[in-house]
């Protein structure tokens, strides 16, 4: 589903603080796969992120998203194929508008726009089949206006959003990092769900070695802008977060590893 080839990107190239985002980064997601992202700061996780999703342009290299090209493709025409969770959960839905209305718009960013009726009755009874996946209640909070949620509560919604368009891949972006870790899990109980459900296939970028070891079919560690390390199957199965934070060097922030 998802294929990164040899992606470079240098920021600041020939100055004094000249960065290599990406070496030849090469990865490969298959459908219906859940890849886990970790890496220290400066390992290449946002860039990657930002160069599947169009907002970050490659030096060289290309970008599939199920078979196709999208290299070349802008941020607006991927969003039909790609969905993203940020970090922040106020950015992926609107404050003062409802539940319902918010779900809606998220709707009307992947199709076609023409005249037509808004929140009818089949829509709003599809939001809240929806919004059962999470088990928060929000399918009987339709009318309630979002800035009147918990932080958990919107960033799973921002999930529910993301994914209503059946993409073809699911980005998270550290997306329960911002949560106190009580409604962090209660967010990743949310996106297991909602991922489980709809057999998507997922990339997510953490932090939280935790969630590194307890979620998704494969870890993927990255270095410097590329590959380092991938751990799947019996060993995904078996591994240890002191595994994890072994696999690091002795300049890795251990503190913010393990946090």
């Amino acid at each position: 589903m998802l294929e990164i080839r040899s992606a470079r990107k240098t920021f600041y190239r020939g100055q004094a603080d000249e960065k290599i985002a990406l070496d030849g980064l090469n990865l490969k997601l298959a459908t219906g796969e859940f890849g886990v992202v970790i890496g220290s700061n400066g390992a290449g996780k946002s860039s990657m992120l930002n160069a599947i999703s169009g907002s970050l342009g490659l030096d060289s290299g290309q970008i599939l998203v199920n078979g196709s090209d999208v290299s070349n493709m802008p941020v607006h025409k991927r969003a039909v194929r790609l969905a993203r969770v940020f970090q922040d959960p106020m950015k992926g839905t609107a404050a003062s508008m409802t539940v319902a209305e918010n779900m809606l718009l998220a709707d009307l960013r992947s199709t076609r726009r023409t005249l037509r009726r808004g929140l009818t009755a089949a829509r709003l009874a599809t939001y809240r089949e929806r919004l059962s996946i999470l088990g928060l209640g929000l399918e009987n909070r339709m009318d309630t206006r979002v800035e009147l949620l918990s932080g958990g509560q919107r960033q799973s919604l921002s999930l529910i959003m993301a994914v209503g368009g059946s993409p073809d891949l699911l980005l998270l972006d550290e997306h329960t990092a911002a949560l106190d870790p009580r409604t962090a899990d209660i967010v990743m109980d949310a996106t297991v769900r909602a991922v489980d459900a709809l057999k998507l296939t997922t990339l997510m970028v953490t932090h939280n070695m935790q969630h590194a070891v307890d979620f998704g079919h494969r870890v993927i560690m990255l270095d410097a802008g590329r590959v380092r390390l991938e751990i799947a199957g019996e060993e995904k199965a078996k591994v240890t977060v002191p595994d994890l934070i072994g696999h690091f060097s002795v300049k890795t922030d251990r503190m913010l590893l393990a946090s």
